[in-house]
Formats: structure tokens, sequence, C-alpha cells
């Protein structure tokens, strides 16, 4: 723990430090690999949305002997063959999700489980969700990331500045992007809490970003009348300052979700839970990641090109050219200097140099 410690304050205190912004170009390139990645899975795969989106129907019910197999075999015995997804919910809840039936398919998918697994009517769960449905709320979901992002845009803006707003805009829609496309991959259903799980690392990524922007401010708030940093190096200078407080905070938020991930959906089987966690899972991880190594080389950019900063940056450069050309005359200087005083303090010497006494009377 005290090297932990230790190493932090090294971090903060400057005398370590990891030149992040200044390989912005790295970064650049593996967002870009995992940016392609998930436009490839979106084009080819598409995201599976579920019954809520899209409209279908569902049929659950109570059962410690069905397999999955089974209930699928007796749901295609009644002649449906549009997509079907048949789901084990813990260690006794069957859970069958269908496209859109008429109200003839439906009955006899509802018959097929009764004759066939000896549930009584009753006990199934019948939800019936229309196409018009799902849309309005595929719509309302658009709305609401778009409003989000509007009013962190002006939040931001008002707050810090406005090319810490672009920037943080940047490395959400560099979040959004992997998530969905990753998500997409694996290949989950889209359910609204995959929505709620969006919305939320969203705000957990700006969250880690407006840690890390408050700190460039305050590094950059005399940053042009002292003139000892470029804008780059103080912006550098605060990632390493707050990195680790970032990783902190990512390790202990993403623990829980670990455990509902691999516990709650692995083991328990609950599947609201399972598309949750996944997009939680991944985007605090990718959040994480552009907090650091996205956000601030982005906003160093945009501000480098300004003229105020481009001046300030010429005059560091020329700063730091004259303190070393002012350390080496001064060392040769001294170098020189210094066998003189020895000879002359030597020849200075001896009892001939001392001034003679006069005798006695």
């Amino acid at each position: 723990m005290s090297t932990a410690q230790g190493f932090g304050g090294r971090l903060y205190s400057g005398e370590k430090s990891f030149n992040i912004v200044g390989n912005a170009k790295r970064w650049y390139i593996l967002s870009a690999v995992f940016t392609l990645i998930s436009i490839g899975a979106l084009a080819v795969q598409g995201l599976h949305l579920g019954i809520e989106f899209k409209g279908g129907s569902a049929y659950s019910f109570n059962s410690t002997t069905v397999t999955v197999e089974q209930a699928r075999t007796a749901v295609e015995a009644t002649g449906f063959s549009g997509e079907l997804i048949v789901q084990k919910v813990g260690d006794d809840k069957i859970r069958i999700q269908t496209g859109s039936l008429t109200t003839a398919e439906s009955d006899a998918v509802e018959a097929a489980i009764v004759s066939t697994f000896g549930v009584s009517q009753g006990e199934i769960d019948t939800q019936i969700i229309g196409p018009s449905w799902g849309k309005e709320i595929t719509k309302k979901a658009l709305y609401g990331l778009i409003a989000f992002l509007i009013v962190i845009l002006l939040f931001l803006t008002m707050a810090f500045e406005s090319k810490m707003a672009i920037a943080a805009i940047f490395a959400v829609v560099h979040d959004v992007l992997i998530t969905v496309g990753i998500y997409a991959l694996v290949g989950f259903d889209v359910t609204p809490a995959t929505v709620i799980g969006f919305l939320t690392i969203l705000g957990y990524s700006l969250y880690d970003t407006v840690v890390v922007f408050d700190k460039v401010r305050e590094n950059t708030r005399t940053i042009n009348s002292t003139s000892k940093y470029t804008y780059s190096q103080a912006t550098n200078l605060a990632v390493n300052q707050t990195i680790v407080r970032s990783i902190n905070t990512s390790v202990i938020a993403l623990l829980p979700v670990a455990a509902i991930l691999f516990v709650g959906a692995g083991l328990l089987g609950a599947g609201t839970l399972k598309d949750l966690a996944l997009a939680l899972f991944i985007g605090m991880i990718v959040g994480a990641y552009s907090s650091i190594f996205i956000a601030p080389p982005v906003l160093a950019q945009l501000r480098e090109k300004e003229p105020a900063m481009m001046a300030l940056a010429k005059r560091v450069q020329a700063r730091s050219g004259a303190s070393s050309a002012e350390t080496s005359p001064a060392i040769s200087a001294s170098a020189k200097s210094a066998p003189t005083t020895s000879v002359a303090t030597t020849e200075r010497r001896g009892p001939r140099n001392q001034p003679k006494r006069k005798g006695r009377k």
C-alpha cells in the first residue's frame, strides 16, 4: 500500500511521468482498431433487438425438468418457423420468445406448452408486444440519447470551456460506439435494461473525464504568465496526477458489476441482469480508457492550435534553450577558475611571504 501511495505521489509531483499526451497517435490507432471492429460487427451482425423494440411474444412457465431443447422442439412442432429464442432463467423457469404471431399461432404455442409439459393455462405468463410499441420505445431511446448529449455539451461549455466540452463529447461517442459494437459482436439481445446500461456508462465516462479536466484547468490557470509548461505538458501532468485515482475508481466500480455479470447472469441465469451488466462492464472499461488516453490528448490538440498557446510554446522552447546555454558556460568558467585559485593559494604559503619582524631593542 505504501509503495502504491509513493508511486502516486511521484506522479502527482511530476517526479515520475508517463508521456500520455505526447503518444496520442498510439491511443488513436488503438481506438480506431476497436472502432472499426465495432462498425464491422454492426454492419455484419447488427444488434439483436429484444421483443420490447421490434415486437413479439414471450411465454414463461415454471418447470424444473424441462430443458431448452425440449421447449424449442415443442414450439417448432406447431409449424412455427420464425425467430425463436428459448432461455432457462434460474433453475425452474423457461422463457420462450418469438417474433410477431397471429392469434391462432399464439394459441397453438400455448396449447403445445400445456399438452407437452403438463402446465396449466393459468401458469403460463404470456406477453405480447406489438411492433408499433417497439418502434416508439426505440424512438424515445434515441431522443433521450441526443438530449443527453446536448445537455452535457451545454453544461460543460458553461462549467469549463467549449473545447473541453467538445473533447468530452468526442470521448463519450467513442465509448458508446465501441460498447455497442462489442455488444453486437457478443450477440446479446438489446432490451430496456441494455439502454439503461448505455446511459449509465455515459454518465460514468463523463464523471471521470470531468475530474481530469478539472485538474487540467487548475494546472493551466496561470500558464501564460509563468511560461514554464506548454498546454500539452500541463495537460499531461494533470493526467498523471489523476491516473491513480481513475484506476482505483474504475476497479472498485467494476468489481460489483463483474459479480453481477459472472455470478448473477452466468450462474443464476438472470437475463435482465445479463443485459445490464454486460453493457456496464464493457462501458466502464472503455470509459476509463477514454478519460485518460482520448479526451486529454484531443483537448490538448484543440488548444495547441490557438495563437496564444502557439506563442506560449515558442516562449517555453526559447526559455528551455536559454537555460541549457547558460548552464554550460557557467560550468566551464568554474572549471577554469578552480586551478588558478589553487595555484595562488599555494604561492602565498610558506615563511618567505610572511612580513619581517623588527629586531628588539
